[in-house]
């Protein structure tokens, strides 16, 4: 049976591993947030890029069009 010293050690060793998880947690929080805030940039020049290229692509003349304006 356990003792009351061993119960006292083993309630503060389940203490300590919950702050090292908090700690974890937040910082992964915190690395999701980046990479969220990342990713959603990167969406937004990829559809810019995509609308420059749309734009670029509407100003080639297609065959039998005729010779290209100025």
């Amino acid at each position: 049976m356990a003792t009351l010293s061993d119960l006292l050690h083993r309630v503060e060793r389940l203490l300590l591993r919950h702050d090292e998880l908090v700690r974890t947690n937040t910082l992964l929080t915190e690395q999701l947030a980046a990479v969220t805030q990342e990713r959603d940039s990167l969406k937004s020049r990829l559809a810019a890029a995509r609308n420059r290229i749309d734009t670029l692509l509407e100003r080639i003349p297609t065959e039998g069009s005729g010779s290209p304006s100025p």
